[in-house]
């Protein structure tokens, strides 16, 4: 979903972190970037006529998780029509219609956890076309897999992880969900997304998994894909998300949301993590954000 916004998307590289990013609290942090996605996720259908996995799919997550609910109408919309998202893809070059149908799952399952969309027939739906594209050995793998996942591209791991949380939210998919559970449990994961779906797959903080992903910390407070390399901000997000419930980590989980306010741009977003780190993508930006406010939000509750 590498869709370049059809707006000026460009200047956006040019935007520089301001004093009063750095000083400011988490709570700010995410109204921030509420009031920035609010302003994106219904601009790009009416930009680009079509919804997007980064729009309408990470970052409408993050605006559900906090409560605003009134930028998402079309967005609701659309993913209660399941059988119309395999024709909501913009260039035929970033179109992967296994990513997409995980992604727009993903909302549409934590739209209904939280009591927004109360219909379980569309999520069902999803569920049911999601469970076809399951391989053999319980994994999801995505069309555009290659190498260590992005905001925007997830990768195995992550993907597979998103599909259990929406079958378990849609019920009747117990085997599909125990092979699923069974091959993220079988991976020896080193990359920090990876990481982070193992761990907040089985929620252990006896796994070996939390010990090796605290230990990829940054000396700044962040994380960055591998051990050793510069923090990011989809890296940093994850791993808040996978360590956030365990007392161990909280020292380091702390310091990773400082790091992701002080990071956080004059606009309200974050940096598009892209692999590899620099490139320039409205999608992994936009995605990027949603899981960075999703992360703070989770600091929050």
């Amino acid at each position: 979903m590498q869709n370049i916004k059809v707006s000026s998307f460009f200047p956006l590289c040019l935007i520089l972190l301001t004093n009063a990013a750095m000083a400011q609290s988490p709570r700010q942090a995410v109204d921030r970037a509420l009031t920035y996605l609010s302003n994106e996720v219904p601009e790009w259908k009416k930009e680009n006529g079509c919804f997007s996995c980064h729009n309408n799919g990470d970052a409408a997550r993050a605006l559900m998780r906090g409560g605003k609910i009134r930028a998402l109408e079309s967005t609701l919309d659309f993913l209660g029509t399941p059988a119309s998202w395999e024709r909501q893809q913009a260039a035929a070059e970033f179109r992967d219609q296994k990513l997409a149908l995980v992604q727009f799952s993903f909302a549409l399952a934590d739209a209904t956890r939280q009591g927004i969309v109360k219909n379980l027939t569309a999520l069902r739906e999803a569920a049911r076309m999601l469970k076809q594209n399951q391989a053999a050995d319980g994994a999801w793998r995505l069309d555009q897999e290659a190498g260590i996942g992005s905001p925007a591209t997830y990768g195995t791991a992550l993907s597979t992880y998103a599909a259990i949380r929406v079958l378990s939210q849609a019920g009747g998919a117990d085997a599909e969900i125990a092979r699923a559970r069974q091959w993220l449990q079988t991976q020896k994961p080193v990359a920090t997304p990876d990481l982070a779906a193992q761990i907040l797959t089985f929620d252990n903080a006896a796994s070996p998994a939390v010990e090796t992903l605290l230990k990829m910390q940054t000396s700044d407070g962040g994380w960055g894909p591998y051990r050793a390399t510069s923090a990011e901000a989809f890296d940093t997000a994850l791993a808040i998300l996978a360590l956030g419930r365990f007392p161990q980590a909280r020292s380091a989980v702390d310091r990773g949301v400082t790091w992701l306010v002080k990071n956080q741009l004059e606009n309200g977003g974050w940096p598009a993590t892209t692999r590899p780190s620099g490139n320039i993508s409205y999608a992994q930006h936009i995605s990027t954000t949603g899981w960075a406010t999703l992360a703070l939000l989770s600091r929050l509750e």
